[in-house]
């Protein structure tokens, strides 16, 4: 048995000497498959940052035992992240940046001659022959993917190329921050059996959601307000339990009059179909969820409706009984609806308060502007309801993953928009945070307005769902869950 990483006592410190965890203490071997569980904001990232020694220990002791023989066998370990590869939620490095690109660029068909493709993104920083990467993408089901740009990717298969690129880089111990958000159910199940298959040969670390802790995890470690809480083997541990309900579908006719109208509306680039005369009314004051596996089209329906997709002036595409280039503006479009979206959250980097970064839901941008008395009332509202008025002045940046999603849910909430989209919202909040989420779309949408909600779990559906929309392949597939 080798030990990876040890904490006795540690006094960990972010910088500006903040305490991330007063008193840290945890062994992980290389035995051992750790998941990291906890509530929104409760320090789960933090943690990783530590596993990788990016915080400071400020008293106590932290020690990586597994580097010494690293670098007996002539590895160059200068930092613990040199041998410990995190994949989290973005992709920030020499490689691929989302501050050098903007959010409508994902849906241009015009690829710019320095885009970066997904077969250069894999090749980037690893030595692995052409057949390994070849193989890396038929494994992460991403072979006929590889001649795209990667920020054309949909989430969920950009997640899996970030998977995939990590593998190739051959790692000493892999740290996966919330690997199966954003999957669909049959990626999620692949992932896991792939997971399961390299826990058996490198040290694997996952921070994930407690009911989505895989049976080959061998310990959890629950972390909560800067510390950990609970730490043992899996089968002692009970998550705390979740809300969900039954899903019912409506089978009458709305009376409301018609916001969004498709008509066989269908979308291909370079000879691919990613929407087959697809046809779609929906009414005022429907709720509709929006399902389908990764790549299925989800994502570029949505850009058509909310403007952000070009090929909307070449399809029959009405919204408010107004067909798209009849010479409204993208402003017209956006000021009646609220978007929220993990694409959204890529590129949303501006310095601002979680309070400022509310305030933009009102003005349909990524930046600064100024509110009205008014419009400050509605957001204190709003922050007040979700629980996050402590977090008000906090930069943006410097909240955690879970709770910048939370700040981006409120601010497409907060104008009360007459269309809302919610697209897969509710990715990196604990269970506490989805329930009341919940509880506000139930309780508080008014009858006006109009709801669809994209999710890879039907137990995230609000109650007021009562109609489905289900894509495969860029085709309809059904209207029943």
């Amino acid at each position: 048995m080798t030990i990876l990483f040890s904490a006795t006592h540690a006094r960990v410190t972010r910088l500006g000497a903040a305490v991330a965890f007063a008193d840290l203490n945890w062994t992980i071997s290389n035995t051992e498959t750790w998941a990291v569980v906890g509530p929104t904001g409760g320090g789960k990232t933090t943690l990783a940052d530590t596993l990788r020694g990016r915080l400071s220990v400020a008293d106590g002791d932290i020690t990586w035992p597994f580097l010494d023989g690293l670098r007996a066998a002539g590895r160059t370990i200068n930092w613990p992240a040199d041998a410990i590869h995190l994949v989290s939620f973005k992709e920030e490095s020499r490689a691929f940046s989302h501050a050098n690109h903007y959010y409508q660029q994902r849906f241009n068909f015009i690829e710019p001659e320095d885009d970066l493709t997904l077969s250069q993104f894999l090749h980037a920083g690893v030595t692995a022959a052409e057949e390994e990467i070849t193989a890396a993408a038929a494994r992460f089901r991403l072979a006929d993917k590889l001649p795209l740009s990667l920020i054309k990717l949909s989430n969920g298969q950009t997640r899996r190329a970030r998977l995939a690129q990590a593998m190739l880089r051959k790692p000493d111990w892999l740290i996966l921050d919330e690997p199966f958000t954003g999957l669909d159910t049959a990626s999620r199940a692949d992932l896991a059996a792939l997971l399961a298959e390299l826990a058996q040969r490198l040290p694997v670390t996952l921070i994930t959601r407690p009911d989505a802790v895989p049976d080959w995890v061998t310990h959890v470690a629950e972390v909560a307000d800067g510390a950990i809480r609970w730490q043992g083997r899996r089968g002692e541990y009970r998550p705390p339990a979740t809300e969900s309900g039954p899903m019912t579908v409506s089978k009458g006719e709305s009376s409301g009059e018609p916001v969004i109208e498709l008509t066989a509306v269908t979308v291909a680039h370079g000879g691919q179909t990613i929407l087959d005369a697809v046809s779609w009314t929906v009414r005022a004051g429907e709720r509709w969820a929006l399902l389908g596996p990764n790549g299925s089209g989800k994502t570029t329906l949505l850009s058509l409706i909310a403007g952000d997709h070009p090929q909307a002036y070449a399809n029959d595409v009405k919204l408010f009984g107004r067909r798209r280039g009849t010479g409204e503006s993208i402003w017209d479009v956006k000021k009646k609806l609220g978007l929220v979206s993990p694409e959204i959250h890529l590129y949303f980097s501006a310095p601002l308060t979680a309070r400022e970064a509310v305030a933009t839901g009102f003005h349909d941008v990524m930046a600064y502007r100024p509110t009205t008395p008014e419009q400050d009332a509605v957001i204190a509202g709003f922050l007040d309801a979700f629980g996050l008025t402590p977090l008000a002045d906090r930069p943006f940046r410097r909240l955690s993953t879970g709770e910048q999603r939370l700040v981006l849910l409120v601010r497409g909430l907060v104008k009360r928009p007459p269309v809302l989209i919610l697209d897969e919202p509710f990715q990196g909040l604990d269970a506490a945070a989805v329930a009341a989420a919940r509880r506000w779309l139930d309780t508080e949408l008014t009858p006006e307005q109009t709801l669809i909600f994209v999710t890879h779990l039907v137990d995230e559906l609000p109650a007021c769902v009562t109609r489905v929309l289900r894509l495969d392949h860029g085709q309809v597939q059904n209207e029943a869950p």
